[in-house]
This record gives structure tokens, C-alpha cells and sequence, in this order.
């Protein structure tokens, strides 16, 4: 009967293609599971095969665990009953029992068989993954087998995907045996086996379809940057050249648009823009705002957001139809875009400095007159006074070192009273607010600064409010104002 085992999981790796240790797992499961059959209870068994020999012994496994904790006595053994006859086991180690094994022979073949089928199927399937994901194919191609609730089935060689309804490109109709391509989305692990995710809608696909189309992408001459789409309406794609002598655009657009046209045609028409890359963010925005002209932009490194300043008749080109030609623009540069008429920007500058003049007037005590040289000369904040280099200041016309002197200490006395009033707040703030799961000591300070200082004033605020307090984006002041409100749930 040994010899019997040992030729039976030869005989099915080999058929199989699968890894022996597989076959055996396989078989030390139905095993167990026959032998579990003989107790009304739920039983944890274990089987152990010989690999060399094909022997076999069965055992009962009782988990060690603790005294208060002992809720299922099948297959739980308290700790201190536990000790008794094996002194030396801990806590979530296994007591054990010898069993006698069943036959081989008598063994219910079908429910054996099954599961030893099933247990090969899926290390077939994570074989043939394993082999698909080891050749770095993220663009599928294949056939659709089937529809099931609206989303396809692809079958792409021995690999299938699933490509969903909101991955599919909208009015896309796709029907049994249409021939298509996907991007690989992610893997997923479920309790049926791995399955590929596929998308038509994500960026990536359409950068691997120009990777098809444009040799030179593959060859390293040209490279894609980013991409961004409203799928099925219209795309946006950086490109840069590593060769002076190429075009980027020239060379993705192709002989009389041929290479951009197919790609187009894979994608339902989706119309596609194409996008000279720039190492400089601003240039980078203007060439994704092609062909709106941009009259100038201004950046703020800090929000991480662009004024870009357009004449009146350039307005409706650069923000493009429902927003479209910004709102892409936007998920391209990797920049909030803040569009305005020249006019519009005017009326920000004009307010954004009469508000830095009367606080220079109001922080360092200061006439209208230098407040206003300030300001013509950049300077945006406190902070910039007191620590921009000397230098800089003396060549501000009027300005002595007398005076720059004067206003870097007036500066700097002023940063410093409002760290000691900002810590004075901070030490108001109760200890329940402090110990917040993810709260730090800057979203203290913050929230204090606008007098939140228990957890019940948290609880009090909205996603919105907290947002516009701290900067914070809203998932994580969702996440604080959950946790500050859990007292209400308990």
C-alpha cells in the first residue's frame, strides 16, 4: 500500500506538471479528512506521509491555550490541563494524540480524488501565473469566454482575467469571442485561487499601447512620462525624447497620424493629446494646457498648486469642455491648476498684497511705505524677513543696515512670542485630544491654534472644517474625528 502512494504521486506530478510535495499535501488532506469522519465532533486532524517510504500515521491536534480562553474543547486543551501530562508546552503550542490511520484503500475515492484534483488544479494555476507574471506581460491579450453580471471573462492562452464593468471603457460594448486588450491591473488571492484584475480604463493601458505602436519607446530612444485619461472622451500623454535627433510627438504620432490612430481605434475613438515632457514643472503645465497660450503662471511650492493666467479667448480652450482639458492637465503634471483671466489675477495680486502689507504693518510696526517695499520685493511672510541673508535686504533701494537690522530683530521677536503663545495653547490641550490615534504634535498645534482642545471638540467638527484648519487631506481628518468620536459609539 506504501509502494501504491508513492507511485500514485509520481504519476499524477508528472501528469500535472506539478511539484511532488504538492501531490503529497494533497493526499495527507483527504486523508485527514477521511479519518476526521469518525468523530461527531469537529476534530483537528493531522496525516503525515514518508516521502521516502509512503508509511502514513494519523493524529488528533489540541491546541494549548489559555484557562479563560478554552471556548472549544474538540480541538482546544485548557493550559493547565495541558500541563499536566506535558509539562514543558506553552501557550499556542499543539498536544497530540496517535490515531489509527484509515485505509487507503477504503477511503471514500471520490471525496479523496476531488480533493486531491482540486489542490493540483490550483497549484496548476499559480504555476501557470507564476510563469505568465515572471515574463512581465502587463498587456494582455485574449479572447472573451464570457459575461458574467456585466463584467468579461478573458482568456488570454492556459490565463484567465477578469476584466470588470467599471474597467471597461463606458459605452463599450464587448461581446462573447470579441478579441481584446487589457492592461494588468493587480493579482488578487481569494479563497478560489489567484485571478488576474484587468483594466481598459487605467493610464497605463494606454502607455503600453504606445509601447506597441512606437518601436522606439522599446528601443529606449523615446520614453513615456505619464499619462492621464478620461476614458473613451479624451487622453493625455507625456513624452520625452532621449535622442536630440527625434521628434517625441513626430514619433508617436506616426506617418500621417497612423501609429496615435491606432491606438485611438483600441481605445473606442478616445481622442489623444500628446505632450512634450519638461523637467521645469511650469513649462510642463504649459505644454499640457496645449492649445490654450498660457500669458503666465505662478507657482506655489508649498500647496503644491499653479495660477496659470490666461487672456480672456485662450479661457475656454485651456479649461476645455466640463473642465476636461484642465481637470487632465492637472493628472498629468501632478499639480493643482488654478485657472485665471488676466484681470482675475490682477485683483488676487492686488488683495493677496494690501493683506501682506497690513500684516507688515501690524508685525513689525512698520509704515505703509517700507511695508509696501516689501512686498514689491517678494517678501511673503514673517519668517522671510527675519531669516532671508542680509545681503538681499541692503539691496532693497532706501534700505540701510541700520534698518534691515531693525526689522530682522522686530521679525524675529515676533516669531518667537508667537511659538511661546502657540505653546501656551498647545499645553491647554487635554490628554485625551494627545492621545488620539494618529495625532502629532504639529496637528496639536494646529488645532489648538483654532481652540480645539479636548477630543470633544473634535468630534464637534467636519471633515470640511478640519480640512480647511489644518491642510490635512480629508481621509486622514475623517480618520481623527472618527477616532475622537468613538466615545459616542461605545
Amino acid at each position: 500500500m506504501s509502494r501504491e502512494i508513492l507511485l500514485l504521486v509520481d504519476a499524477l506530478a508528472r501528469e500535472k506538471n506539478v511539484n511532488k510535495e504538492i501531490v503529497f499535501g494533497a493526499l495527507e488532506q483527504a486523508l485527514a479528512s477521511a479519518t476526521k469522519k469518525r468523530f461527531q465532533e469537529d476534530a483537528d486532524i493531522r496525516v503525515v506521509i514518508n516521502r521516502d517510504t509512503g508509511d502514513y500515521h494519523a493524529f488528533r491536534c489540541w491546541e494549548v491555550v489559555a484557562d479563560n480562553d478554552h471556548e472549544f474543547p474538540e480541538s482546544q486543551i485548557a493550559w493547565t490541563d495541558a500541563q499536566i501530562s506535558h509539562p514543558d508546552l506553552q501557550i499556542g503550542d499543539f498536544v497530540e494524540e496517535p490515531l489509527e490511520a484509515v485505509e487507503f484503500g477504503r477511503i471514500g475515492a471520490q471525496a479523496a480524488k476531488q480533493v486531491i484534483l482540486q489542490r493540483i488544479r490550483d497549484a496548476e494555476r499559480e504555476q501557470i501565473l507564476t510563469d505568465f507574471l515572471e515574463r512581465k506581460e502587463y498587456l494582455v491579450t485574449g479572447t472573451v469566454k464570457r459575461m458574467e453580471r456585466g463584467s468579461a471573462i478573458i482568456e488570454s492562452g492556459r490565463v484567465e482575467g477578469l476584466l470588470p464593468r467599471d474597467q471597461m471603457i463606458p459605452k463599450e460594448n464587448l461581446r462573447v469571442g470579441d478579441r481584446v486588450r487589457a492592461y494588468l491591473l493587480r493579482v488578487e488571492r481569494s479563497g478560489r485561487g489567484p485571478q488576474l484584475i484587468l483594466s481598459r480604463t487605467a493610464p497605463e493601458f494606454i502607455a503600453k499601447l504606445f509601447e506597441l505602436e512606437v518601436p522606439e519607446i522599446e528601443e529606449g530612444l523615446l520614453e513615456i512620462k505619464g499619462a492621464a485619461r478620461d476614458p473613451g472622451a479624451r487622453a493625455k500623454i507625456a513624452v520625452k525624447s532621449n535622442d536630440q535627433r527625434l521628434d517625441p510627438i513626430g514619433t508617436c504620432v506616426g506617418m500621417r497620424g497612423s501609429r496615435v490612430q491606432a491606438v485611438t481605434g483600441e481605445l473606442a475613438g478616445e481622442r489623444v493629446d500628446i505632450i512634450l515632457w519638461s523637467p521645469e514643472a511650469a513649462q510642463f503645465v504649459i505644454n499640457a494646457l496645449a492649445p490654450a497660450e498660457v500669458s503666465s503662471i505662478v507657482v506655489d511650492e508649498e500647496k503644491h498648486s499653479m495660477d496659470v493666467v490666461l487672456e480672456e479667448d485662450q479661457l475656454a480652450q485651456a479649461i476645455g469642455r466640463s473642465g476636461q482639458n484642465v481637470r487632465l492637465a492637472s493628472e498629468l503634471t501632478g499639480w493643482e491648476l488654478n485657472i485665471l483671466t488676466v484681470e482675475e489675477a490682477q485683483k488676487k495680486n492686488e488683495t493677496e498684497a494690501l493683506a501682506m502689507r497690513a500684516l507688515f504693518v501690524e508685525k513689525l510696526d512698520v509704515d505703509e511705505e517700507i511695508a509696501d517695499m516689501l512686498v514689491q520685493e517678494g517678501f511673503s511672510s514673517v519668517e522671510e524677513v527675519a531669516y532671508v541673508p542680509i545681503g538681499e535686504m541692503l539691496e532693497i533701494e532706501g534700505f540701510d543696515e541700520e534698518l534691515v537690522n531693525e526689522l530682522r530683530a522686530r521679525a524675529r521677536n515676533v516669531l518667537l512670542t508667537d511659538a511661546i503663545a502657540s505653546e501656551e495653547k498647545v499645553e491647554n490641550v487635554t490628554n485625551d485630544l494627545a492621545s488620539l490615534d494618529g495625532m502629532d504634535s504639529e496637528m496639536l498645534r494646529l488645532l489648538a491654534e483654532h481652540g480645539i482642545t479636548s477630543s470633544e471638540d473634535l468630534a464637534e467638527l467636519g471633515v470640511d472644517e478640519l480640512v480647511e484648519m489644518t491642510g490635512v487631506d480629508a481621509e486622514r481628518a475623517s480618520t481623527l474625528i472618527m477616532a475622537a468620536r468613538a466615545p459616542w459609539f461605545a
